[in-house]
């Protein structure tokens, strides 16, 4: 099925790691961008729709976040759920590697003086930094929830559905499993920070904080949902030239296990 092309199983090797490190490594390092990002900023997109105003605004961490289960659904397609699993368990290091650095790069000194809002004074330059300590905190701490919930739940969708559909239906178990995981992860995430950084939530003069939240869940959820509906002819064209670039059946376990039950 892979054409006339003769490689090497050298080649074929060092191809299908290739592309897993690089898979790989933009899952790693989108996911290390969006914890210091995070809840730095929330993005207003709010718009009019029929004169009335919709409001839709997103933590600005969450604007790379797609491409995580993307990369997720790619490894899980290519290369099976053990590696897609362990990618995901790597994740979860960084992270906790993330809160490290910032845990001992604000214990070491010198101390500076705090404020009222429990920062140095603005005219201290050290200041910056410990005012991403304190969001990027919040925010690897809520997605250390939120990740490991919603990437396990996508997993398991993604394989359950393959094995439902005998590796049929490519869109469903891509869009499925996305769809549900980053439902879980848009409660979790905002929830979570809610708890551990209030202040990075912006609520407006008049405006409740189950109001605000729930507008924080909803619009971070249709954009990651609008993103995955998106993704699905991406993840067609590539799981179709990757699998012939890598030499790889990825329903090949499904179609062995057809033909048995058969037998």
């Amino acid at each position: 099925m892979f054409g006339p092309d003769n490689l090497t199983e050298k080649v074929i090797k060092r191809r299908r790691e290739m592309v897993f490190i690089i898979l790989s490594g933009f899952f790693l390092g989108t996911l290390a961008i969006l914890n210091i990002l995070g809840i730095s900023r929330q993005i207003d997109l709010s718009f009019y729709l029929f004169g009335s105003k919709i409001p839709f605004i997103v933590f600005v961490g969450v604007l790379p976040y797609p491409i995580t289960f993307l990369c997720t659904d790619f490894i899980s397609e290519l290369y099976g759920k053990k590696r897609a699993t362990m990618v995901v368990w790597t994740g979860l290091i960084l992270n906790i590697w993330v809160l490290f650095i910032l845990w001992i790069g604000g214990a070491l000194p010198p101390h500076p003086e705090l404020g009222p809002d429990n920062l140095p004074y603005p005219d201290d330059f050290n200041r910056t930094f410990f005012m991403i300590r304190k969001l990027t905190f919040g925010a690897t701490i809520a997605s250390m929830f939120a990740y490991l919930t919603a990437q396990f739940v996508d997993v398991q969708i993604f394989h359950l559905l393959k094995k439902a559909t005998r590796g049929k239906a490519l869109w469903l178990r891509n869009n499925g499993s996305t769809l549900i995981s980053q439902m879980v992860d848009s409660v979790a995430v905002v929830s979570v920070t809610w708890f551990f950084a209030k202040d990075a939530i912006n609520i407006t003069y008049g405006e409740t904080a189950f109001h605000a939240i729930t507008i924080l869940i909803l619009s971070n959820y249709v954009f990651k949902m609008v993103s995955a509906l998106f993704d699905t002819v991406p993840f067609y064209i590539g799981t179709k030239w990757l699998s012939k670039y890598l030499q790889i059946d990825p329903n090949k376990d499904y179609q062995e296990d057809a033909s048995e039950s058969q037998e």
